[in-house]
């Protein structure tokens, strides 16, 4: 079978769940596909006046502001809603019901203020609100897995939900990915013919059909969920202190922090990278668009091997993929080139990803979930924001991005690699040896 008949047939099976609403996997994913359109078109609105239509030391100044506004929501979301995430019954779902409804309300007042600094006040509401849904998302996936569970029998995974939870993240991932694809072919075409104001109007409407969408998202005790490694005292102790403190969940966040940044470091590097050596826009479209591919095609790899190897051994798979392509990059050294790396790029995090949250959702306590992911979400934009920052204010050219970002990519898998030996050999940390030895 072809790739492309791989994909097909991957998104197919996704395809099936989504229109399956008597399942919590497909009441779940029409909400994804939903959030994800509705964050597509906004990013489209603001595209063009944060950096392509003005010149390239104002776009610097623009992004700059953007990159900062980007970090600001997570002060909000993970001190102050990471523990509404986790309060009481039907918590999780009305989070949802709340960050589609909010950004419902925002985009018209964003469509009424996009040429003024009102902008920034709006964008940065709609950017906690879509950090809300994200977290939550991410916390839903085993509540989720315990009511199909429930309603209609074990999904597919091996026995301890491992397999499962990877399998519905990469299939979320991949519906949000196409979503993303389609409702851009209305945003662009609404853009260009009566403006960006009517591109948010259309995500207000979006927003709203997400609300009613995530209603009907099923709502579970706040314990019904998987089973977790740790006693429940130690579980509350753990939660207050450190809801990352299991090492596996630990190490395999800095891996994916560090890829994080490294994907960060090369949307700027190349975005200011052409424009430096004025090579057409068609280029950048061309490098987003490779990307979205690798993205597809690493999920549809991910739901694959997954059932022949563990999610640690993906995490370093997916880390050799960019620092080989980086270096391979490298040594080319053309324009042509950044398209294959980009591809690399987008099938490494988007094999990363699921596999680094299904670790975090077998490991970290239930009860804790929202807001361990609020910090993990936290942790990983703060990188992906320094690795763009670095982008930005060193005018570093193409090569010699490469080769950071190959060096950046070998040191995190080296890391990775020496933490997992540790780990092998029981150099864990004091304080999960003083557990068990309780």
């Amino acid at each position: 079978m072809t790739t492309w008949a791989k994909i097909r047939s991957q998104f197919a099976i996704a395809l099936g769940d989504l229109f399956d609403q008597s399942r919590p996997f497909g009441r779940l994913a029409l909400v994804q596909v939903l959030m994800i359109m509705g964050d597509t078109l906004v990013t489209i609105s603001l595209a063009g006046s944060l950096f392509f239509s003005i010149s390239p030391q104002a776009a610097k100044s623009n992004v700059l502001l953007y990159l900062a506004i980007t970090i600001a929501p997570f002060a909000v979301v993970s001190p102050l809603l990471g523990p509404l995430i986790d309060k009481g019954q039907g918590a999780r779902r009305a989070m949802v019901v709340f960050s589609a409804l909010g950004r419902a309300l925002v985009c018209p007042l964003m469509a009424l203020n996009l040429d003024s600094l009102y902008l920034f006040p709006a964008a940065f509401v709609i950017l906690i609100l879509s950090k809300v849904y994200g977290v939550t998302k991410s916390a839903l996936v085993p509540e989720m897995a315990a009511r199909e569970t429930l309603t209609h029998g074990s999904p597919s995974s091996d026995a301890d939900g491992a397999e499962g939870y990877a399998q519905w993240n990469a299939k979320l991932v991949l519906l949000g990915t196409v979503a993303g694809f389609v409702a851009s072919i209305p945003g662009v075409l609404v853009l260009k013919l009566i403006g960006a104001p009517a591109v948010l109007y259309l995500d207000a409407v979006v927003f709203a059909l997400s609300a009613v969408a995530a209603f009907r998202l099923p709502s579970m005790k706040k314990n019904a969920g998987a089973p977790v490694p740790f006693t429940p005292a130690q579980n509350r102790h753990l939660a207050t202190l450190q809801p990352v403190a299991h090492p596996e969940v630990t190490t395999a966040l800095m891996f994916n922090t560090l890829l994080r940044g490294i994907a960060g470091f090369f949307v700027f590097l190349i975005a200011f990278g052409l424009r430096r050596i004025h090579a057409p826009l068609f280029w950048y479209g061309l490098v987003l668009g490779m990307s979205g591919l690798g993205a597809m095609i690493g999920l549809v790899v991910m739901a694959r091997i997954r059932r022949f190897v563990t999610e640690q051994t993906i995490l370093v798979i997916s880390g050799l993929l960019v620092c080989a392509a980086g270096v391979l990059a490298a040594w080319v050294d053309d324009v042509w080139i950044q398209v294959v790396l980009a591809l690399f790029i987008g099938i490494g995090g988007s094999l990363a990803q699921p596999s680094f949250d299904a670790l975090a959702q077998r490991h970290v306590p239930v009860e804790v979930q929202g807001r361990a992911f609020a910090r993990f979400a936290t942790r990983q934009q703060l990188v992906w924001v320094v690795g763009a920052l670095l982008a930005v204010l060193i005018p570093l050219t193409l090569k010699q991005g490469d080769v950071t970002l190959a060096v950046a990519a070998g040191v995190a898998v080296l890391g990775y690699s020496l933490s997992r030996f540790a780990l092998r050999n029981k150099a864990l940390p004091r304080a999960v040896q003083q557990h068990r030895r309780d």
